[in-house]
């Protein structure tokens, strides 16, 4: 997909973020006329906490943060990735000499893409400079951005013709498998479609994605997302606990995923299933339920132009996340910046708008929608209350990833 700078940004700000890769480019020996641009945007997710990896439903949005990328030829047999803030790395367009890859690394990513692209068009060799406003330990999905702005440069460059769903697949495949972290479709969907999305995963070979709008300004609110201070960078465990529990769980009936699990069959064996499973991991199952019903009756508010009704599901969604998927606060830690993050954001909101864990959880970020009037106010509010938190407005992008035309 090609889209025109102003299709995707407002105002000049980002041209220089683009010129100053364009100089690092020209810099390596590089013409102007071989340079191409490249931006996958962060992502939010509004609705389906942790559903995804249970091939269930979600709500999500691009968001006005992104991975951008200049890119050209380089004659060699090598592609290498200078991504600004992070070591370079180099790697062979022959996935058989890429072995020695740490897991959880940028060349761990690059390494996954190359395997996987090389499996369907010929690689050349090309130097790639990047840059990111989608911060590590955000909550916007920095992984996923760089991996779909991989996916998204390597489809281009080389012909393969991949749609962004398949870009999203190959993407979390490789976050799977080469990275190390476990994960869903949410974050590499989202940011490789664009916009607002239903997304339903049922058949997770063929998800069904329907584009929806969310005029933010229209309905009155500003879309915020808290920073609670404490890095997510090592919960790895905490999130991966919750996929190997709801395998247990599906384990119980014979099934992969529990979007594959009758609900009633559930709690007609709910007894049953105490004796193989904690109960924590019930509730979690309960909670995914629950939550695939809240992602429906959201897409349905939207599409009737509900919003007050679509704010009261968003509410839900945080309610349960932190009673039932118990996604809040890492296990037996009395650190516990989230749910203080979220009683501070409720104390301010004072019943208005509505706010709720964002993403994988455990730390990370909140999410919040604030009426207008209190936009300028909100901010300032949190950082008196909470100082070690930052909080940060964001506006949904129309234009999921795509080569830029300046």
């Amino acid at each position: 997909m090609q889209s025109r700078y102003d299709q995707v940004y407002s105002g000049s700000a980002d041209r220089a973020r683009y010129a100053a890769l364009r100089d690092r480019l020209r810099a390596m020996g590089r013409l102007d006329s071989d340079i191409r641009l490249f931006s996958a945007p962060g992502r939010t997710e509004l609705g389906g906490n942790h559903t995804d990896h249970q091939n269930g439903k979600v709500l999500a949005a691009a968001v006005d943060v992104d991975t951008i990328a200049a890119v050209a030829d380089n004659g060699t047999d090598r592609i290498r990735f200078h991504s600004a803030g992070f070591p370079p790395c180099e790697l062979s367009i022959r996935p058989e000499e890429n072995r020695e890859v740490p897991p959880q690394s940028t060349a761990a990513l690059l390494a996954g893409m190359i395997a996987m692209f090389a499996q369907k068009c010929e690689l050349r060799g090309l130097d790639i400079c990047a840059q990111s406003t989608v911060l590590p330990g955000s909550g916007l999905s920095s992984s996923a951005s760089v991996e779909v702005l991989l996916a998204c440069v390597l489809n281009r460059l080389f012909s393969a013709g991949l749609s962004a769903v398949e870009l999203a697949k190959i993407g979390q495949r490789v976050e799977n498998v080469y990275f190390g972290k476990p994960c869903g479709l949410l974050d590499q969907a989202a940011s490789a479609v664009g916009g607002v999305s239903y997304m339903d995963f049922r058949d997770s070979d063929a998800p069904s994605i329907e584009k929806l709008c969310l005029d933010l300004d229209s309905a009155g609110y500003a879309l915020f997302l808290i920073d609670c201070g404490a890095s997510h960078a090592d919960l790895t465990e905490e999130y991966a606990s919750i996929p190997r529990e709801m395998k247990r769980v599906c384990a119980a009936f014979g099934a992969e995923k529990l979007s594959e699990v009758e609900e009633s069959v559930f709690y007609a064996k709910l007894q049953e299933l105490r004796s193989t499973c904690s109960d924590r991991a019930i509730l979690r199952a309960m909670h995914i339920f629950d939550e695939n019903r809240r992602v429906d009756a959201m897409r349905s508010a939207l599409m009737e132009g509900n919003f007050p009704r679509y704010l009261d599901l968003v509410r839900a969604s945080g309610l349960s996340s932190w009673r039932f998927l118990q996604n809040i606060a890492p296990s037996g830690s009395l650190a516990q910046p989230m749910a203080l993050t979220l009683a501070v954001c409720e104390k301010i909101l004072d019943g208005r708008g509505a706010c709720r864990v964002h993403g994988g959880g455990f730390a990370g970020t909140a999410q919040a929608y604030v009426p207008l009037e209190l936009a300028d106010r909100f901010p300032q509010a949190l950082e008196r209350l909470l100082p070690s938190a930052s909080c940060m407005r964001r506006r949904i992008r129309a234009v999921g990833a795509s080569e830029i035309l300046l």
